[in-house]
């Protein structure tokens, strides 16, 4: 059973793979689901990005949307979406990257899609290999952005991920250094052995 009274509790009602290698080891959006682990959520990432200044939010395809927006609205900016190549009907600027699975893949950005100068705070689910999060860096510098930090439910560690860390605000739910990062970076949770889907079933009034 979940409690709600720990900290950072929400972390515990995260649903572990059972559809194999080719999907995300873990889906955090049982987190959404939750009204109370969704603001929680939110509230925690919040607090964090404090004194961290940015003109927009950029949500990375797809999840990265989800919670992207959601901070964007909470901290009174707008929200630009970088897409998965092919999606969008306007000019576009395009980079390759290779994601979690290892394939290689392309992303791409409105252009132009703000001014030179414009801080913008990148948005992801979660952070595993890094391959994502540098395509959307390399769209916003070359647009004349500044990257004013990124924000996600957990980044696993690696060499890359610490290459942000130390260039970067990196403001994460699964604290760097705790025992969840541990588990992270194992790519399994402790609380996969209790979990169960009703978990995260929102309240009913």
């Amino acid at each position: 059973m979940t409690d709600m009274k720990a900290d950072r509790w929400y972390l515990d009602i995260m649903s572990p793979n059972t559809k194999g290698d080719k999907f995300a080891w873990l889906d955090p959006t049982s987190i959404y689901i939750n009204g109370e682990a969704f603001t929680q959520l939110l509230d925690d990432l919040i607090a964090e990005l404090e004194g961290v200044e940015c003109d927009v939010v950029a949500g990375l395809d797809a999840m990265g949307f989800v919670l992207g927006a959601a901070i964007a609205t909470r901290i009174s900016v707008g929200f630009l979406p970088i897409r998965k190549a092919g999606k969008l009907c306007v000019d576009t600027d395009a980079v390759s990257f290779t994601n979690y699975s290892g394939r290689t893949q392309d992303m791409e950005m409105r252009t132009p899609a703000f001014a030179s100068g414009t801080r913008v705070l990148l948005v992801d689910q979660w952070v595993e290999t890094g391959g994502t999060m540098d395509g959307a860096i390399r769209l916003v510098e070359r647009q004349g952005g500044i990257v004013a930090g990124i924000a996600t439910i957990a980044m696993e560690d690696n060499e890359r991920t610490a290459g942000y860390r130390a260039s970067f605000p990196v403001v994460t739910a699964v604290r760097p250094g705790t025992d969840r990062q541990d588990q992270c970076n194992r790519q399994t949770l402790d609380s996969f052995a209790s979990y169960s889907p009703e978990m995260a079933f929102p309240k009913k009034p």
